[in-house]
């Protein structure tokens, strides 16, 4: 049904970030600044020691490893992910951290078949890229047990803001939201988390909205994740017109907007960082 990464299987939206070297790198960067944020929601959502869980949407294994944590040595996390080459670093990591708790299956999670229920199915960054959120949740729901948990952490770029305005920032901000459009994701799905619930059949769901937010003297790993997902993107923003690379400069892309934000002395806000779970 869907390639949650890649599109390339009727259903699931085009995921022009690709599973190269670099952006593999890239994805780890960005996990560790977004890890205190998906784990509070998954704390809130309840999930904590001796559960079994669902991930959808592995990658290179960023989630699995915080739920492992989470679960302890007596819960299981079980990654899934249709690109073979994400699962391949995945499981390399799990192997180097000696977590005997995580393991990871290659396929569509919504068509898969378990031996046993979950006490929860999770997912991060993933819903944005499916034609229909609400079946694949629909689907998902059927592998979690009576009272388990549905949590999901999805972003929505239109809550991005730099006050006073750092033009470089908000130009990217600009050009990755209508990118994602162009390309047929959804740049708010994390406002439209609670309607793909409801129309899922789900109960409506719990909701918390974090965002990442610096000045110039904070740490420049957390103010760049836009700039370095631009990076990424450029390629893509130029073949559907957004941006011409020259416009985008990524060679001097994150210096002008650390400059920038140095000389304006104010702040920058990025994409609002929304979670949403239920109990079934």
């Amino acid at each position: 049904m869907t390639d949650l990464r890649t599109g390339a299987v009727d259903g699931a939206k085009t995921y022009d970030l690709g599973h190269a070297a670099a952006e593999m790198d890239r994805l780890t960067v960005q996990a560790a600044v977004m890890a205190p944020i998906t784990r509070r929601l998954f704390e809130e959502a309840g999930i904590g020691s001796g559960m079994r869980i669902l991930d959808i949407g592995s990658g290179a294994g960023d989630v699995a490893i915080l739920l492992a944590d989470l679960v302890g040595p007596a819960g299981e996390v079980v990654g899934s992910d249709r690109a073979p080459e994400a699962l391949k670093v995945a499981r390399t990591r799990i192997e180097a951290l000696g977590l005997g708790n995580v393991t990871f299956r290659e396929g569509d999670p919504g068509e898969m078949a378990f031996d046993r229920p979950f006490d929860a199915c999770v997912g991060r960054y993933i819903l944005m890229f499916l034609a229909d959120p609400a079946t694949m949740l629909r689907s998902l729901a059927h592998h979690v047990r009576p009272g388990g948990v549905m949590a999901f952490h999805e972003v929505d770029w239109d809550g991005a803001r730099s006050v006073p305005p750092v033009p470089t920032f908000d130009r990217c901000c600009a050009w990755l939201s209508e990118t994602w459009r162009r390309v047929g994701a959804d740049p708010r799905m994390g406002m439209n988390l609670h309607a793909a619930f409801l129309a899922a059949g789900l109960p409506a769901p719990s909701l918390r909205l974090e965002a990442i937010i610096g000045g110039a003297a904070d740490d420049p790993q957390r103010l760049l994740v836009t700039s370095e997902i631009v990076r990424s993107m450029v390629s893509t923003i130029e073949r559907v017109g957004v941006a011409t690379a020259a416009q985008v400069d990524v060679d001097t892309l994150s210096e002008r907007l650390l400059d920038e934000l140095r000389r304006s002395g104010g702040v920058i806000a990025g994409r609002s960082e929304i979670g949403a779970w239920c109990r079934l």
